[in-house]
């Protein structure tokens, strides 16, 4: 019975690595082909029988991104747009965040229920009406129009995590600084900053994340060439005629690559974030 007992464990262990294994080359196989498809020339990714390796290895599609300034432009504004929104989302969450965690005042219940509700909202039902206020405010085609739009979707999620995070944190911490003679902005700048690094890092990667990838609203609230982000950038290599298919898989994997180096290098901070921010004391 005991020998009986022992075994099962073992082989529960090799089924869910079995299933791990199969989850992720269902995952990561279509990631692998857009990477090899890359280097291939056009007229090869559609050859029958499929080929993983072309003869006719060769970097022209990355050539090709580089050499072209709009399609450089492309990155450029997706790289700004997401920068200044996580740096601006994490401003205000840290200051929305530490006035929920710290201070009873009126109205507090109705603006947390609001903050919830704006991420229940699907964004594609927001997008007529953010059009219209966008064009009244005369910022259509502009990186404002992008980055206010944004923030109303990072923000709700920011502030409800940082909030819990702060949750976490004695008050005594705030206390220890006043009675030294330091304000609560010091507590916040010198104290509970510093200490919220993982829960600000699993923040700020979200919200990067979030602004670098949305299609929807920088579709519409853009017009010309020049303001255009990745997204647009790749669905623009679908012409009308052609697709230029490994431009297409060479943008794709650069468009990557900027939230894969991120998630690696802070994916402890990330993860530990995540987890201090969803307990509440």
């Amino acid at each position: 019975m005991n020998s009986q007992k022992e075994k099962a464990p073992i082989w529960a262990k090799i089924l869910l690595l079995i299933g791990l294994c199969i989850g992720a080359v269902y995952a990561g196989f279509p990631v692998f082909w857009m990477f090899v498809c890359s280097f291939k020339p056009n007229t090869e990714i559609f050859a029958y029988p499929p080929r993983i390796f072309s003869d006719a290895f060769s970097f022209s599609a990355y050539a090709q991104i580089f050499r072209d300034p709009s399609k450089v432009r492309f990155f450029i504004n997706s790289y700004f747009v997401a920068g200044v929104v996580t740096v601006l989302t994490l401003i205000v969450s840290i200051l929305a965040s530490y006035s929920f965690s710290r201070f009873d005042f009126k109205f507090k219940k109705i603006l947390n229920m609001m903050i919830i509700s704006v991420q229940a909202v699907p964004p594609i039902t927001l997008l007529i009406p953010y059009f219209g206020l966008i064009v009244a405010l005369k910022l259509f085609n502009t990186y404002w129009a992008l980055i206010l739009t944004y923030m109303v979707f990072t923000l709700p999620y920011a502030i409800i995590m940082m909030t819990g995070y702060f949750n976490t944190l004695p008050r005594d911490l705030d206390e220890a600084v006043m009675i030294d003679g330091g304000s609560r902005l010091l507590a916040l700048r010198r104290v509970l900053v510093p200490i919220s690094v993982p829960g600000l890092i699993s923040v700020g990667l979200y919200t990067f994340m979030q602004a670098w990838n949305e299609y929807l609203f920088a579709l519409t609230l853009t017009k010309t060439v020049e303001m255009r982000t990745v997204p647009i950038g790749i669905q623009l290599l679908m012409g009308q005629h052609s697709y230029e298919w490994n431009e297409m898989m060479a943008m794709s994997i650069l468009g990557s690559l900027p939230v894969v180096i991120l998630f690696l290098f802070f994916q402890r901070h990330f993860i530990g974030g995540m987890t201090a921010g969803s307990v509440k004391s």
